[in-house]
């Protein structure tokens, strides 16, 4: 899990990974896929940190 998350999005994170798992996903897919989700939520809601270059 990426550094600076708040406990609010790790919860999403591991909630999304295991939904992903359940569906037959493999870990590593699944971790890919909820990681994604939940940088692209922070993204929407401003949380993200974006670069200036």
């Amino acid at each position: 899990m990426p550094e600076g998350w708040s406990d609010k999005r790790e919860r999403q994170y591991e909630h999304i990974k295991e939904s992903y798992k359940e569906r037959g996903v493999s870990t590593d897919e699944a971790e890919e896929r909820a990681a994604r989700t939940v940088n692209k939520e922070r993204s929407e809601e401003g949380e993200a940190k974006k670069d200036e270059d």
